[in-house]
């Protein structure tokens, strides 16, 4: 059966009249076309910059770090 064009309704019947293996078979080729479409964004570290830095406002960051080397020192 060979269609220039096939409606949405069209082909959700014909996928409807497919036995299950070949439904979930479909299901996954689709999810593969659909994939390979996505771009995935590429991420730097740069974006991490200032994150959290609200945290650090009120703290003198020095004596935090003395803090921190004195208590693994026992």
């Amino acid at each position: 059966m060979v269609h220039d064009e096939l409606s949405y309704s069209e082909l959700l019947a014909i996928i409807q009249n497919l036995d299950t293996d070949d439904q979930l078979r479909l299901v996954e080729e689709i999810s593969m076309i659909i994939r390979s479409k996505m771009k995935v964004k590429k991420h730097s570290i740069q974006e991490l910059k200032g994150l959290g830095k609200e945290i650090w406002e009120s703290i003198d960051t020095q004596e935090y770090v003395n803090r921190e080397g004195d208590s693994w020192i026992g």
